[in-house]
């Protein structure tokens, strides 16, 4: 067991996937490990986009946009719908809101349990 983790009884999907599986797990995650892409996902919270919209809100161009959800769209992340001369996206699975908090919190957790840290040695200093 690695140093720092929980016991768990049940065992979990990621212990039983096949290294081909396994590869398409980290194929999902490389998709989310651009702040780009984070931010056109959390642009999508509040409903469907098309890339001028997508562009003007995130700020990026045209062509990066259009890059970073294809990118989504290959990991099943956003859907596309088109309408007259425009695209519009969504996202797919609204699970990965789920995911994305989880990992925002833990992340704002280790934060915290720093900066705690950090102010103990700040008063231990004044002592």
């Amino acid at each position: 067991m690695v140093a720092g983790q929980k016991s768990n009884s049940k065992s979990s999907t990621m212990e039983k996937l096949s290294d081909q599986a396994l590869e398409h797990v980290a194929r999902y995650f490389q998709a989310l490990a651009e702040p780009t892409r984070l931010r056109i996902l959390n642009t999508l919270r509040t409903g469907e986009h098309n890339v001028g919209d997508l562009t003007e809100l995130c700020g990026c161009s045209t062509a990066n946009v259009s890059r970073h959800l294809a990118a989504l769209a290959k990991q099943g992340m956003v859907a596309r719908e088109g309408r007259g001369t425009s695209v519009y996206y969504r996202i797919a699975d609204p699970a990965i809101f789920e995911l994305c908090d989880l990992v925002c919190r833990n992340i704002a957790r280790q934060f915290d349990e720093q900066a705690g840290i950090k102010r103990s040695f700040g008063s231990a200093r004044r002592s």
